[in-house]
C-alpha cells in the first residue's frame, strides 16, 4: 500500500485557532462595552449640563425686570443691568450691560438664539457635540 500525504491540522494547530478566535471576539466585545460607555458618559453629561443651566438662569433671572433682547442678548436690571449671551469662546455667560466680567454658565456651544415676545423670552442653545435644548421664562408684570 502506498502512503498519501494528506494536508490537514493537528490537534496543536486547531487549539490555536480556536484561542485566536476566542481571543478576538473577546477583543470585539471589550470595545464594544467601551464605545456603549464613552456614548451613555457623553449623553449624561449634556444632560446635568443643561440642567445645571436652567438652574442657574432661574435663580439668575428670579426678581429681575425684562429691560430688552437686541443682538442676541438678554439685558435685564437686578439693580445693576445685567446681559447674558454668548460669547465668542463658545460659552453661554453672565456679564454686565456693557459687557465686561465673566460668568460661564455653560460651555461647548455652538450657537445659542434668543427671542422674546412680550414678557417671555426663549433660548435655544446649539451643543458642539449635537442637539439643541430651548429654555423659556416668564418675567412677572410690573
Amino acid at each position: 500500500m502506498k502512503k498519501r500525504k494528506l494536508s490537514s491540522f493537528t490537534l496543536l494547530e486547531s487549539l490555536i485557532a480556536l484561542l485566536v478566535l476566542s481571543g478576538t471576539f473577546l477583543l470585539f466585545l471589550s470595545m464594544t462595552r467601551l464605545f456603549h460607555e464613552e456614548v451613555k458618559q457623553a449623553t449624561v453629561d449634556n444632560t446635568q449640563d443643561w440642567q445645571l443651566f436652567c438652574n442657574l438662569m432661574r435663580a439668575e433671572l428670579e426678581g429681575t425686570t425684562l429691560d430688552r433682547v437686541e443682538g442676541n442678548y438678554l439685558y435685564v436690571n437686578k439693580k445693576v443691568p445685567l446681559r447674558f449671551g454668548l460669547s465668542s469662546r463658545g460659552d453661554f455667560r453672565k456679564t454686565n450691560a456693557d459687557g465686561r466680567g465673566y460668568q460661564p454658565i455653560i460651555h461647548h456651544l455652538k450657537k445659542a438664539e434668543i427671542s422674546q415676545k412680550g414678557q417671555k423670552i426663549k433660548i435655544v442653545l446649539f451643543f458642539e457635540k449635537g442637539g439643541s435644548r430651548t429654555f423659556l421664562y416668564r418675567f412677572l408684570e410690573e
